[in-house]
């Protein structure tokens, strides 16, 4: 059933999906945020890869179809993203959604969480902003499901200085949050 919705929304261009360079850099992530604005985003993968740029798939929820798709796409590249529109891209529909990952090519001070975002516009706006820009996101996997809540996995490059200073932030965002990093599957596929 999923498949068949996933499908749906894509033919019915109430979905698009793009591929974005956005810099490797504290508060890139924001910044592109604030360029999607409002629009209800359906998923985002990301994966740290190297120090200079980040590249990221997202899905957003269209209701103007692909006028719309065109106008966020024109709205990225004037802000100097580079962008490609995946909409239509097979291989990207049926692989590269959910292969998005891997361990990173260097060493990280890493701590990975999995929180329950609420499935409202602004949700990861308002993640990001309360979360501030003071950690790098090095993982961040999050698709929509269709409940009441969205699970999300975020990896952020901390010390053991900063997990004070950090939970303070978590307490704030007021999300359902778990540490996750002894999990196994953590351990072998992404640390």
């Amino acid at each position: 059933m999923r498949y068949v919705s996933e499908r749906c929304e894509l033919g019915e261009k109430r979905e698009g999906l793009l591929a974005v360079t956005i810099p490797e850099r504290q508060g890139a992530f924001l910044e592109f945020c604030h360029i999607i604005g409002g629009r209800a985003v359906t998923e985002f993968n990301y994966r740290y890869n190297d120090d200079k740029q980040a590249n990221i798939f997202v899905g957003v929820r269209l209701q103007d179809g692909q006028q719309e798709l065109d106008h966020i796409v024109e709205e990225l590249r004037q802000a100097g993203y580079p962008v490609a529109d995946l909409s239509d891209d097979e291989m990207a529909k049926l692989h590269i959604r959910y292969m998005i990952g891997g361990k990173p090519l260097k060493p990280l001070s890493e701590r990975l969480y999995s929180f329950e975002f609420p499935e409202s516009p602004g949700a990861l706006l308002n993640f990001l902003t309360t979360l501030g820009t003071h950690w790098n996101i090095s993982l961040f996997n999050y698709r929509n499901h269709g409940a009441d809540y969205g699970r999300v996995l975020c990896g952020f490059e901390l010390e053991e200085s900063d997990l004070e200073r950090f939970s303070a932030h978590l307490q704030e965002l007021g999300y359902q949050y778990k540490d996750e990093n002894d999990s196994p599957s953590y351990k072998f596929f992404l640390s």
